[in-house]
């Protein structure tokens, strides 16, 4: 199988390297992986030359994004400037980002999943970070996740579900369409990746805010939108978040609402059609069935 990787990387140098040589060493190499320097201002592009002269399946692309960091958008939008960049022969496309240490034999692995199991469309390890001197488990993972830090598709999924959307939440979406399309996502809970820079650590009241207008893009409602923004608050204990991510859900239904007229619903539209969205709800509401007891 041909595996390519996309890497977004903006300002990443005390990072980057440790990523990009875990993929050098890996037991089964990838055929190609694109680094999109996003706007990095640091020795980011030095660390990518240095590794695409040494490695000729590291190649570099430039990105000019205008907009700060992000969750989901601005990485999205550098993911899709290097896919631009690539061919068509790949069997399995990955999205990765460019603070983890993969151990030696992770696309070994991940190949082997792909392999075994042809209904398989989305799969991944599990990701640790550091404290108190030891890897722990990152406490937003869970079985039936794959992180967004270190997705891989296999091409038919990757297609059926039309890529990425640029919007957070997108790692959420994607499994939610393949399962919708008829396909299985895995986790490897052997595969142990060092994430070097915990997911949310910048992230400000405005990305909180997008967490609830992304469960109303994904046609969620209000209580399903209730649920998820509880449990992701209790994830990262904080109430606030839980505040802004209701106040996130109601500005978008408000906004949708204001522009439903003219149907330029703008940054506040679906992305999701209606059959998908009548599918997400009654997929997450049966989980949750299970979660507390019902069948």
């Amino acid at each position: 199988m041909n595996i390519y990787i996309i890497l977004p990387a903006h300002n990443e140098e005390a990072y980057l390297s440790k990523t990009l040589e875990s993929l050098a060493e890996q037991t089964f190499l990838p055929k190609k992986v694109i680094v999109v320097n996003d706007s990095s201002t640091d020795g980011t592009q030095k660390i990518i030359d240095q590794f695409s002269e040494k490695y000729p399946f590291i190649e570099s692309v430039l990105h000019n994004s205008k907009a700060i960091h992000e969750p989901g958008s601005k990485v999205i939008n550098a993911f899709h400037k290097g896919f631009e960049k690539l061919d068509n022969n790949f069997d399995i496309i990955c999205k990765y980002d460019a603070d983890l240490i993969f151990p030696k034999n992770y696309l070994e692995k991940i190949v082997n999943i792909f392999e075994n199991d042809p209904f398989v469309g989305i799969a991944g390890g599990f990701c640790y970070i550091k404290k108190d001197g030891e890897w722990i488990l990152e406490n937003l993972t869970n079985k039936d996740h794959i992180r967004g830090a270190l997705k891989a598709y296999r091409k038919k999924c990757f297609e059926q579900i039309d890529g990425l959307r640029n919007t957070i939440g997108w790692d959420t979406v994607d499994e939610l369409l393949a399962l919708y399309h008829g396909w299985k996502i895995q986790a490897d809970t052997s595969l142990h990746v060092k994430h070097l820079k915990p997911t949310g650590k910048f992230y400000t009241k405005a990305s909180r805010y997008r967490y609830g207008e992304a469960f109303y893009k994904m046609r969620y409602g209000f209580w399903l939108t209730l649920i998820a923004s509880a449990k992701l608050a209790a994830k990262k204990n904080s109430f606030r978040f839980f505040v802004d991510s209701m106040k996130g859900y109601s500005k978008a239904k408000r906004e949708s609402s204001s522009t439903k007229a003219t149907e330029d619903k703008g940054k506040f539209g679906f992305i999701v059609t209606e059959k998908e969205g009548e599918f997400i709800r009654k997929l997450r509401w049966k989980n949750i069935g299970k979660k507390i007891g019902f069948r």
